[in-house]
C-alpha cells in the first residue's frame, strides 16, 4: 500500500493512494489510530488495508495538500558517504571505515509539492540537491541483528536532503539544517511491496535532465548494516525515519558545480515507490 498524509478540513489525515485518488479511512479507524505512527505502532496496517477495501476514493490525487508521510515528524538519522562518488566539497572522499550519521531537524524539510526555500545571503550560492532512499521504522527495537533488520522496516518512501555545502564546511550540522531545504514524500509504500529493496532504482531530475542514477544496491553499507549501527547508538521507534545517503551527482559533485537556482524544478523518483517532486521558491 501507499499511505499518504494530508490535509483535510484544516486537519491532517491520512489514506491509502490508488489509481482513482486517495481512500481515507473511517472516522472511527482515524480516532483509533490517529496518525501514521500510531498505525505502524499498533501493527494496524492490515486493519487498514480492510477498512479502506469497502470504501471509494474521497481525495483526488491532483487535489491533494501533502504533509509530510510522517506527521508528527519522528526522528530523522542520515546517513553520509554511503555511495561511490566525488565528495561535493572539493575533496577525496574514499569509502568510509565506518558509517558517518546525522540528523535533521524538525522544520528542515517540506512535503511534496511545496516549494523549498532558497536560504538567505551566501548561503544561496552552494544551496545542493540530494535524492535519497529513505528506510521508515514500524517498530521498536534496540541492537537489532542485521539478520533482523528488514523486520523493523514499515515501509520505504524518498527525500531530497537539501545542504548548503559552503556551511557544510563549517560543520555537517550547519549544512543539513537549513529551514525548508529538503523534501520528503510523497507517501510510505509499506514493505511488502518492495521484494526487492537491494534493487530500487533512484533517480533525480533537475528542470527534466537527469543528474542521479543509481540503485541501492551500490550503498557502501547496505541497509541491513545501517539498522543494526544505528541502533546500537538509539532504540528505534515507529516513525522514524533513516536516509540511507545520496549517489554521484547533486549539484556540488559536477562539474563545473550546478547548484539550485529560483524557479529550478526537482524530482527525485524510487522504483515501487514514485516521484517525489519540489520547485524551488
Amino acid at each position: 500500500m501507499k499511505i499518504a498524509s494530508f490535509y483535510r478540513n484544516d486537519a491532517i489525515v491520512y489514506g491509502v493512494v490508488t489509481q482513482d485518488g486517495i481512500v481515507t479511512p473511517d472516522d472511527e479507524f482515524l480516532r483509533r489510530f490517529p496518525t501514521v505512527t500510531d498505525l505502524f505502532a499498533q501493527n494496524a496496517v492490515t486493519l487498514l488495508a480492510q477498512n479502506v477495501a469497502v470504501r471509494d476514493p474521497d481525495q483526488s490525487l491532483e487535489e491533494t495538500d501533502f504533509t509530510l508521510p510522517i506527521h508528527p515528524a519522528g526522528r530523522i538519522v542520515c546517513v553520509g558517504v554511503n555511495y561511490p562518488k566525488r565528495y561535493p566539497l572539493d575533496a577525496p572522499a574514499p569509502p568510509p571505515n565506518n558509517i558517518i550519521l546525522f540528523a535533521k531537524l524538525d522544520g528542515m524539510l517540506v512535503p511534496h509539492g511545496k516549494p523549498l526555500e532558497i536560504p538567505p545571503g551566501a548561503a544561496a550560492e552552494t544551496f545542493d540537491y540530494e535524492g535519497e532512499i529513505v528506510l521508515v521504522i514500524g517498530k521498536e527495537g534496540r541492537h537489532i541483528p542485521a539478520d533482523r533488520a528488514f523486520d523493523y522496516i514499515a515501509g520505504y518512501t524518498i527525500m531530497n536532503e537539501g545542504s548548503v555545502r559552503g556551511w557544510q564546511k563549517h560543520s555537517i550540522h550547519a549544512g543539513k539544517n537549513f529551514e525548508k531545504s529538503g523534501s520528503c514524500g510523497p507517501w510510505i509504500v509499506t514493505a511488502d511491496e518492495i521484494t526487492k529493496p537491494n534493487e530500487m532504482v533512484l533517480t533525480t531530475r533537475l528542470n527534466g535532465n537527469r543528474v542521479q542514477h543509481t540503485t541501492a544496491g551500490e550503498m557502501v553499507f547496505k541497509i541491513p548494516e545501517l539498522i543494526a549501527y544505528i541502533s546500537n547508538t538509539m532504540t528505534l521507534r515507529p516513525g522514524d525515519m533513516i536516509a540511507t545517503g545520496s549517489p554521484e551527482g547533486s549539484g556540488g559533485s559536477l562539474q563545473p558545480p550546478r547548484f539550485l537556482r529560483q524557479g529550478d524544478a526537482l524530482e527525485i523518483e524510487v522504483s515501487g515507490i514514485g516521484i517525489l517532486a519540489n520547485n524551488v521558491g
